[in-house]
């Protein structure tokens, strides 16, 4: 299955919960050069991308339209694995994935926030690995969405 790219864009510092378990970031780019900025931040960190996905090429694939909405996929073994082993159903939620979409005039981020990931498979929220996602996920989003 051949996976596409998208954009995504950042006013200051917009980060609002999208729900309870959501952190979302407006961009100040659009999705592809949002996502493609992650990506690099995700290389640049030592961590491994292991999929892109153009959601807006897909609906166009079956003759639908859809606003550009990219998800990237990506993660890092000394993260994951330690989580992994706090228990086993958090593999359903790893690696990590963050959504850039357009929404009218504006490019969000989203992702799901790594301690209620954890507390949903009944894993103690705080352990390290946890705060270690948390801050990965901040930084390498805010390299993506901010100039």
């Amino acid at each position: 299955m051949k996976l596409l790219a998208a954009t995504a864009f950042f006013l200051s510092a917009a980060v609002s919960p999208a729900s309870a378990d959501m952190i979302r970031i407006q961009s100040a780019f659009g999705v592809d050069e949002t996502i493609d900025r992650l990506e690099a931040a995700v290389e640049k960190a030592g961590a491994k991308v292991f999929a892109r996905i153009d959601h807006a090429a897909g609906a166009e694939s079956v003759g639908m339209e859809l606003a550009a909405a990219t998800a990237l996929i990506f993660g890092n073994p000394k993260l994951g694995t330690p989580a992994l082993q706090a228990g086993a159903s958090i593999g359903l939620d790893l690696p990590l994935r963050v959504l850039a979409y357009q929404d009218g005039d504006e490019v969000w981020v989203v992702y799901h926030d790594p301690k209620d990931v954890a507390e949903m498979h009944g894993i103690p929220q705080d352990l390290p690995v946890f705060a270690a996602m948390t801050g990965a996920l901040a930084k390498l989003t805010g390299a993506a969405t901010t100039q």
